[in-house]
């Protein structure tokens, strides 16, 4: 499967806006809408792009931690195997470095993280040795990161619709806690970034219109960030790095900022540990590692660029299962779902 240039102003379209409407949709792009619908159809049956959501990962709501793994070698492939299946570790990966794999997870809290995942960690036969990372400031997250490949006209256009249409997560306070009628629906989000109410309504059994008052609460919440996803491989920036570094106290939300300023970012975070700062970018090759810590140490005086991790394959990403190539397999292990049953019913 070859994607056009067509084919990824669509994704950076849905980057932008994952759940805007086809009309919006091509009045950024100039083709009609049952164009651009079939279009996304193909790129999502071909498992090259997708939209999803997850819980925000927000330490002020939830937690959040980047865990380093050890492994025998010869079992390597079963524990990323038995790692994937555990719905609060949202992507695992298998980096080149002093650490075999390195996962991303979001629980409700610490207790729950203590519960669900390091005892499971402790079981699975063959994981040796693993280290945590607690996030204490989220300060970009991977829906922010862009493609780039919109004009000028177009990404004004884009602006005004979705300014005209604002993130429902900004036009409402955070609920605290949502009723299992409402939870009920994240299994579906997970699985479709872009799910309607009647689709919703028709698998649950419910009208139409209470299914979209509930969705509209959802979204509202703050408990969720939608984002459109693409097999890394059809994104020019098949190599993944990250790093672990330190930045003086005091200085995190400035480093940030500087950081923010950079394209390739699609995550940066401060945490404990050994280091204090985590960053992780897409680049276009290796040889782009040493340029991008050349212009880290330029832009965020005082960083101590302590570890380099680059990434040889990614088995899942924020719940999404990947094939060898890193397009979608169509398999999600639904964090949502989890969460759900972890809670006790609503009215």
């Amino acid at each position: 499967m070859e994607l056009s240039e067509e084919d990824l102003a669509l994704i950076q379209v849905l980057q932008s806006s994952p759940r805007l409407g086809w009309g919006d949709a091509a009045k950024v792009l100039g083709v009609h809408a049952t164009t651009l619908a079939a279009r996304w159809e193909r790129l999502a049956a071909g498992g090259a792009a997708w939209t999803t959501a997850h819980l925000v990962g927000d330490p002020q709501q939830m937690l959040l931690a980047f865990v380093a793994v050890d492994c025998e070698m010869h079992r390597r492939d079963t524990v990323m195997a038995q790692l994937a299946a555990v719905p609060e570790i949202i992507t695992v990966e298998e980096a080149a470095s002093n650490r075999d794999l390195m996962l991303t997870v979001i629980t409700r809290s610490l207790e729950e993280f203590s519960a669900n995942v390091v005892s499971r960690l402790k079981t699975i036969e063959g994981l040796t040795k693993y280290q945590t990372a607690l996030c204490t400031r989220l300060h970009t997250s991977a829906d922010s990161w862009r493609l780039n490949v919109l004009s000028r006209a177009q990404q004004a256009t884009l602006r005004t619709l979705t300014q005209a249409s604002p993130d429902p997560r900004r036009a409402a306070p955070a609920v605290g806690q949502l009723p299992q009628s409402h939870l009920d629906l994240l299994p579906y989000l997970a699985r479709d970034g872009r799910a309607t109410a009647a689709e919703i309504a028709r698998d649950l059994g419910r009208h139409p219109a209470t299914v979209q008052r509930q969705l509209n609460r959802v979204l509202a919440s703050g408990l969720l960030s939608f984002r459109c996803e693409m097999a890394q491989r059809y994104s020019s920036f098949p190599v993944t790095c990250q790093w672990f570094v330190n930045v003086p106290a005091g200085q995190h939300e400035a480093a940030a900022a500087d950081i923010r300023t950079i394209s390739n970012v699609r995550l940066s975070a401060s945490t404990t540990g050994p280091t204090n700062f985590v960053i992780i970018m897409w680049l276009h090759s290796l040889a782009d590692v040493m340029t991008a810590e050349l212009t880290l140490q330029q832009k965020v005086p005082g960083i101590d660029l302590v570890e380099s991790v680059v990434m040889l394959r990614t088995v899942k990403r924020v719940g999404w299962m990947l094939n060898e190539d890193t397009t979608a397999s169509g398999a999600v292990v639904v964090q949502a779902e989890s969460y759900a049953q972890s809670l006790p019913a609503g009215d």
